[in-house]
């Protein structure tokens, strides 16, 4: 059964809960990436303009099951309210009488943030009575939050047993995206890829090495599939486990892939990863034994800017290299100004690729930027999506 969509819902006087994802970077209870809020902002602000009690669900970081103080969601609601430019009520639970009594006060058009789902421990382990809780308090549920679609928790899967269900614009943008690079992208399709581990994105790269024409591979992943090459990187960061990026190898040599795939040739390397360190470029046959690639050189930043200069579609799933630290961000930051100098249809896979997009200055430049990083990567590998499977199979409206 087909996920039924939001706009085909009355709300008008309706208790509709949202489930958005409003997990953002807090440093000393101050955001310091709203990105996600304001992915949200439309569907919550639409809602309000239809009369609907906009009721919102969201996690904030990792309580495991408690509360702590520096979790709680209030930075994320005086924010939201900014954004939207109207208030934003709070309540100090997300179940119980207090979250009872403050949906009882809503007006149409009032939007209340609820706490922390994850103050309880049942959230991540989906567990029905909290499930059944959450659904108390409202008349239809809304998932609008892509980027825990990939988590089968109460507020993401359990609760759609209970509501009638729809699926949110964000979250449909987000499919609809993805599906396009998916089923039929315009060529040269081209990946970027980073990140720490080739463990993680395994799937993800086998299917890309169907589905694409070009990669290039930066960041850790890139190491580990230089060692898989026997080629010494020293201290850098790479999976213990070479199996998974062999078995990459393999497959290419066995001639079963479409994409052709690109590694570095020479890299920054440094002894240490701190402010001011001495660094150099070297080739990566070269890295000495107490050195670690932090970066890709850039003999390899030409390279990879020339292959992201042809595309027609380009998806960024992961940094070049330690970019947060200015003397390693070179290599990010030049294939993100070829993805935007190619004029291709950008697809940046959320996480890590979204902050270096807004750090570096080309978050506006790209065709879109995922509000999800686990759930993009599941999404590639081909794998259905728990939050998204709950929409279809929930009840009749």
């Amino acid at each position: 059964m087909a996920a039924r969509y939001l706009a085909d819902a009355d709300v008008s006087g309706k208790r509709v809960l949202v489930r958005e994802d409003l997990n953002v970077p807090l440093e000393g209870g101050r955001i310091t990436d709203d990105t996600r809020i304001v992915a949200a902002a439309p569907t919550l602000r639409a809602l309000s303009d239809r009369g609907a009690k906009v009721i919102v669900l969201s996690h904030l970081g990792r309580p495991d099951g408690i509360v702590v103080e520096s979790l709680r969601l209030a930075p994320v609601a005086t924010c939201l309210a900014e954004v939207l430019g109207r208030p934003v009520l709070t309540a100090p639970d997300c179940i119980g009488p207090q979250a009872q009594a403050a949906v009882d006060a809503l007006h149409d058009g009032d939007i209340l943030l609820l706490e922390n789902v994850r103050f309880h421990k049942e959230e991540e382990k989906n567990d029905p009575g909290f499930a059944r809780a959450l659904a108390q308090l409202g008349d239809l549920y809304v998932n609008d939050a892509f980027g825990t679609a990939h988590r089968a928790h109460a507020s993401t899967t359990g609760i759609a047993s209970y509501l009638p269900s729809y699926m949110g614009p964000l979250m449909a943008r987000e499919l609809e995206v993805l599906d396009a690079i998916l089923s039929d992208p315009h060529r040269p399709f081209v990946a970027v890829l980073g990140g720490a581990k080739v463990s993680d994105k395994i799937g993800v790269i086998e299917r890309l090495l169907e589905l694409c024409d070009q990669i290039v591979v930066g960041g850790g992943m890139a190491n580990t599939l230089l060692a898989a090459e026997g080629i010494d990187v020293g201290k850098s960061l790479r999976d213990p486990d070479l199996e998974p990026a062999r078995h990459v190898f393999a497959k290419i040599h066995e001639g079963h892939v479409r994409a052709h795939l690109h590694l570095p040739n020479d890299a920054v390397v440094a002894k240490e990863l701190k402010e001011g360190v001495d660094t150099r470029f070297v080739d990566v046959k070269h890295v000495a034994p107490d050195e670690m690639i932090l970066d890709i050189g850039p003999g390899t930043a030409e390279h990879f800017r020339g292959t992201i200069l042809h595309a027609k579609t380009v998806l960024w799933n992961g940094p070049m290299g330690v970019f947060e630290n200015d003397a390693f961000a070179a290599g990010t930051e030049a294939v993100g100004q070829a993805i935007v100098d190619s004029g291709a249809m950008s697809v940046v896979g959320g996480g890590d690729s979204a902050a270096a997009a807004h750090k570096l200055g080309f978050a506006a430049k790209m065709s879109h930027i995922s509000t999800g990083g686990g759930a993009t990567l599941e999404y590639l590998e081909g794998k259905e999506l728990p939050g998204v499977a709950a929409l279809r199979q929930a009840p009749p409206a």
